[in-house]
């Protein structure tokens, strides 16, 4: 027994009709066919701290890796929306300086008005529950007409509380911060990498195939869906 070492880990409740039903609406939607006038787009969002160096690392030279000294100065924290359609392969990362109600209804509108999906009938979009993100948000930063315009365009799936795996966006932002350098020290830097990042993934074309379906959660995680006596 190690009483001093901990870690953090999503533990879904057990028996919940209300995770339950989240997780099998999500599952559905992730099984639909390719629909260009109905895209499904996975919203997630994250933050970095932007660390800075002290010392100029020393160059790496044959044999020898870059190194760079253990103290570092923090500069600062900056927000990151991703976007994803894992069946197109496409994904955009928005970097803002806050993680407000505004700063999710400006990356909700801009998505809506993209020429990407200027035209599709709906966009329906797949994200947690975080308070924040909801049509609630898009009253306060535009007007109600423009408020409304933009939710009329949505078509709107939660994920469960404790259930965030079933974002896929998640899965995008992992990717995302493991190519990620150690040491990020401003925001033009940051910008820098996520427009890389995002040209070479797109370019790419790399896609998620989601496999887990129902029936699957109704086999492996039965222990969280409700007891029912006849």
């Amino acid at each position: 027994m190690k009483p001093h070492l901990r870690k953090m880990w999503c533990i879904p409740p057990k028996q919940s009709g209300e995770f339950v039903y989240h997780m099998e609406d999500v599952l559905e939607v992730y099984h639909r066919p390719y629909d260009p006038k109905r895209p499904v787009i996975c919203l997630d969002e994250t933050f970095k701290q932007l660390i800075g160096e002290t010392r100029e690392p020393l160059p790496p030279l044959p044999g020898r890796i870059e190194r760079y000294d253990n103290v570092y100065v923090r500069k600062g924290v900056v927000s990151l929306f991703m976007t994803f359609e894992p069946l197109a392969g496409w994904r955009h990362v928005e970097m803002t300086d806050s993680r407000t109600a505004v700063d999710f209804a400006k990356v909700v509108k801009q998505l809506v008005d993209s020429r990407r999906y200027r035209n599709a009938e709906k966009i329906v979009l797949v994200m947690d529950q975080l308070n924040t993100h909801t049509p609630g948000s898009l009253y306060e930063a535009f007007t109600p007409d423009e408020a409304r315009r933009i939710a009329d365009k949505l078509e709107i799936h939660y994920t469960p509380k404790h259930g965030s795996w079933l974002d896929m966006a998640e899965i995008e932002l992992s990717a995302f911060e493991r190519d990620l350098p150690e040491r990020v020290g401003n925001k033009v830097a940051m910008k820098e990498h996520c427009c890389a990042w995002e040209d070479r993934r797109n370019g790419s074309k790399v896609k998620i195939h989601w496999q887990f379906s129902t029936d699957d959660a109704r086999i492996k995680l039965r222990k969280l869906y409700p007891t029912i006596e006849c």
